[in-house]
């Protein structure tokens, strides 16, 4: 609305309240016709502006965990003590075992769906089965850890978890033992179309001279490389 506008708008409630007065001599409709003068003349200030608009959050939900061989899990049925067990390994094929159930694939699934799958199995001797799936130690499928190879004092496979760091995998490796050339090692990452990506890092200087600078994220997938020095 430009000002010409409101100026007139304004001229015409001025003439058109003057015909209208209570008996107390008030104008009550031209304080309602100001008011909504005033009303009108805020919004034309206030529609300049528009208020921010708030963006909705762009952090990625954590993926569900996916149950690896190696993994140990509980079987929980519901009013059924009988057939559930306190600790079921995950085989090296992927298969488990559990009662009046025989190698039921549980590695590649969700802890839910593999539960859903068992209750499926066990309709057939349970009237109405509820199954929970509890996942006590972890190891994961390959394509969800992070390998160190090389001289780490204590080489080894990690579940990967969110928003995992080079520092963790060191604090988890025990550190680099004392013919590590730390400073030479590398990061081998495999991007989602299949590409292979090497990233030098500077493990010595992460770890003793605290450059947080080398404290990179890492990705589910990610081979660390520590090689050996050459003297």
């Amino acid at each position: 609305m430009t000002h010409d506008r409101l100026d007139q708008i304004r001229y015409d409630m001025h003439r058109l309240a003057s015909r209208f007065r209570s008996r107390s001599g008030r104008p009550i409709l031209a304080m309602v016709m100001m008011l909504a003068l005033s009303g009108c003349q805020q919004g034309l200030f206030t529609s300049q502006a528009p208020p921010p608009v708030v963006r909705k959050s762009d952090a990625k939900a954590p993926d569900d965990y996916i149950i690896g061989s190696g993994d140990q899990l509980s079987i929980f049925v519901y009013r059924n003590p009988d057939l559930s067990e306190g600790g079921v390994a995950v085989r090296p094929d992927g298969r488990m075992s559990t009662p009046l159930i025989e190698d039921i694939v549980a590695a590649g699934k969700t802890p839910t769906q593999l539960a859903r799958e068992i209750e499926e199995r066990l309709k057939k001797y349970v009237q109405d089965p509820n199954v929970t799936v509890i996942v006590r130690s972890f190891i994961g499928p390959p394509d969800r850890q992070v390998r160190v190879i090389g001289e780490a004092t204590d080489p080894i496979a990690i579940p990967y978890r969110d928003h995992m760091t080079l520092l963790d995998i060191m604090i988890a490796t025990k550190g680099l033992t004392k013919y590590a050339s730390g400073n030479r090692a590398v990061i081998v990452r495999i991007d989602p179309d299949g590409k292979q990506e090497t990233i030098k890092v500077r493990l010595n200087d992460l770890i003793k001279n605290g450059d947080i600078g080398q404290n990179i994220e890492m990705n589910p997938g990610d081979t660390l490389i520590v090689p050996q020095s050459w003297f």
